[in-house]
């Protein structure tokens, strides 16, 4: 424990207990269990709408819990997470992407990451892991007389310094690196290690294999369970944080059969691998649930129910699933099949009435399920509209339990324990996204507003820099009202830079270096002109440029090759290292209007080498093309010297980074 929170630890518990003498409870403040599901949508369940997920247990807490129609969390899981634990938004505690199985950078000021002169804006580059010094929503709890712990995902921290156990949770369960279940499998044995340095072939944490086939989230209930029955006699803060729903998209082989023999409508959900994992987690859910009946604590329980994101709408593509299957002997042939036979292409889920999903600052990106608990407090069955953030959850368990704020650590999020308890809705409850990368921005929920503030120009996905929508009249986010309120705009604006101001974060600035794209001749500008870097970083290094993996699927695209098909792809490169590895080349004609769900993509293999080398790839491009992309492999990325598109008629369209790369 941190010193300045073990000197707290006097003061508050003499707090807690007033606290629950003023509510009448049983002699001790009541428990918290914060139950985390990951990736799951606004409408994943019965009753958030859908017609086809099955979640019998989450249907019946919501009769006996404070339901939230616009509650929000960050787009992706690493930064939710922080912002759970800290109640500080992404731009003071830095976090911004899902980065928290990386190796640990040290800590230091912010700064803003690589760029290149393509790049309109200098990006602040994302933290790692929790600030150590923070005190944590475990430790506030540690401090008040809690006992505390964690099971399941953490995704803040790679290395043992930066786990669960240095952030105020006694009792761990837990293994690193952890951007999905252990061991990439949601299926004892995960093939956990108690010792060494963990990374992508080594996982390490106290998981310990269970029967073979037992599935992780079953595991989690029972040493939950177990967890509560050895403390019900004391106060306990518990994080239950499911791997359900994350990929890999594996599920209980009965349950997948029972959910495809279901009928479903195609404007619905229809997934039966995603439905067969959120049963899962709702069957262990309602185990848990049951348990704190039997042991006689429910009414002294303050039990949440919550999603770190949106609903994943982008994950196995028709290229993903080829890529995953191409050999029948790797680790994700299995999962990958039965997904194919059972899903076909259809991604994860649908966020039903939102746009986009997972990643995304649209209201599927964000907009996800809360539900809150605590018997003869909380008015059972209730609904509230209030606007509420992953950051109102700290000062919210705070004042419920009758703590006070912690010294010496800034508390962003605002209490909602007045609606929870006096049923009156906030109106003044914002909700900010700050997630930079990949065509993101920043994003801020006031009222019925929603706006966006872009740092990349992405024509295909969305107008201009700024985005302003009504979501009372157009909760679907399709009309674009920026331009006709400039006003509303420059009133949101300044709210962004007061935020900045606010948190003291690092906030995306214009790139001096910056080379705006005038024309559409491709020898006239910077060598990288016309190749716009998807889910990559391009970097210039001696004699080429480096393309640095940032997501699942990073390509260079262009619009610049305009060439009857077939085509010849000539590239000069190697690996990152000199390592192997697997790209592929995906194309769309001008009489596509998008990408094919399947087809039209040819993969080409980089050999192991600290040299360059001349690869050549044969694209049966039929007609002529629109839009060509050039996937790098994504564990470690690519380094190019040089790309050649050669039609048998017409001029070549190449990039030569041989002399210049900026």
């Amino acid at each position: 424990m941190k010193l300045h929170h073990a000197l707290l630890l006097l003061p508050i518990v003499g707090l807690v207990c007033l606290s629950a003498k003023a509510n009448g409870e049983p002699g001790r403040p009541p428990n918290v269990i914060l139950f985390l599901v990951d990736d799951m949508g606004w409408t994943d369940g019965g009753v958030f709408g859908s017609e086809y997920y099955e979640t019998p247990n989450i249907d019946a807490f919501a009769k006996q819990a404070m339901r939230f129609t616009n509650a929000y969390a960050h787009p992706l899981c690493s930064p939710s997470r922080a912002s759970i634990l800290t109640g500080q938004e992404e731009s003071r505690h830095g976090i911004l992407s899902a980065h928290g199985h990386q190796e640990p950078e040290p800590w230091g000021a912010q700064v803003y990451q690589a760029a290149t002169p393509t790049d309109e804006y200098l990006l602040t580059k994302s933290r790692r892991y929790l600030d150590p010094d923070a005190t944590t929503l475990a430790e506030a709890f540690l401090g008040a007389g809690y006992r505390t712990a964690h099971m399941g995902k953490w995704h803040l921290g790679l290395t043992q310094e930066h786990w669960p156990d240095q952030h105020g949770f006694e009792v761990t369960f837990h293994s690193a690196p952890d951007p999905g279940p252990p061991g990439s499998t949601y299926f004892s044995p995960h093939g956990v290690h108690a010792d060494g340095e963990p990374g992508a072939a080594r996982r390490v944490g106290n998981i310990v294999d269970g029967p073979e086939g037992e599935h992780i989230d079953d595991r989690l209930g029972t040493e939950a369970i177990k967890y509560i029955t050895e403390h019900k006699d004391e106060p306990v803060y518990l994080n239950l944080w499911m791997y359900d729903c994350h990929g890999p998209w594996e599920a209980k082989q009965d349950l997948i059969q029972k959910f495809a023999r279901k009928e479903s409508e195609p404007d619905g959900h229809t997934n039966p691998v995603y439905a067969a994992m959120l049963k899962t987690m709702d069957d262990n859910f309602g185990r848990v649930m049951t348990a704190l009946d039997e042991l006689g604590i429910a009414d002294n329980t303050i039990v949440v129910f919550f999603s770190d994101n949106g609903g994943n709408t982008h994950s196995m593509s028709a290229s993903e699933q080829k890529r995953k299957m191409a050999n029948p002997k790797s680790k994700t042939y299995g999962y990958t099949k039965i997904y194919n036979d059972y899903a076909g292409l259809q991604y994860p889920t649908k966020n039903l009435g939102l746009r986009d999903g997972k990643g995304s600052l649209y209201e599927g990106g964000e907009r996800v399920p809360l539900m809150v608990r605590w018997p003869e407090h909380i008015p059972a069955g209730s609904v509230s509209e209030t606007i509420v953030n992953n950051i109102d959850l700290y000062p919210t368990l705070l004042e419920l339990t009758g703590q006070a704020e912690p010294e010496n650590h800034v508390i962003d999020g605002k209490s909602f324990a007045k609606v929870l308890t006096e049923g009156v809705e906030a109106t003044d409850q914002t909700s900010v996204s700050y997630f930079p990368y990949h065509g993101g921005g920043i994003s801020v929920r006031d009222g019925d507003w929603k706006f966006i503030r872009r740092y990349t120009r992405k024509p295909d996905s969305y107008d201009g820099l700024v985005e302003l929508f009504n979501l009372k009249d157009d909760l679907a986010e399709s009309k674009n009202l920026a331009a006709e309120m400039p006003e509303k705009v420059a009133e949101l604006d300044q709210f962004i830079k007061t935020h900045f101001e606010r948190t003291g974060g690092l906030p995306p600035k214009l790139n001096p270096d910056f080379q705006p794209r005038t024309t559409t001749s491709v020898g006239s500008r910077i060598p990288t002109h016309g190749l716009v870097p998807k889910q990559c970083e391009l970097e210039s290094i001696d004699g080429g440029i480096r393309v640095i993996a940032q997501g699942k699927n990073p390509f260079l695209g262009t619009a610049q090759v305009k060439l009857d098909g077939p085509i010849t792809l000539r590239l000069q490169a190697r690996g990152v290292d000199g390592k192997s590895g697997t790209g592929r080349v995906q194309w769309r004609t001008q009489k596509q209007t998008e990408f094919p769900a399947t087809g039209q993509t040819v993969d080409f293999e980089v050999p192991e080498s600290t040299t360059w080398q001349d690869i050549t790839v044969q694209v049966p491009v039929e007609g002529r093309s629109q839009l060509l992309r050039l996937y790098v492999p994504a564990t470690d990325g690519l380094d190019i010297r040089s790309i050649r598109w050669k039609a048998q008629d017409g001029k070549p369209v190449q990039w030569d980074f041989s002399t210049d790369a900026r």
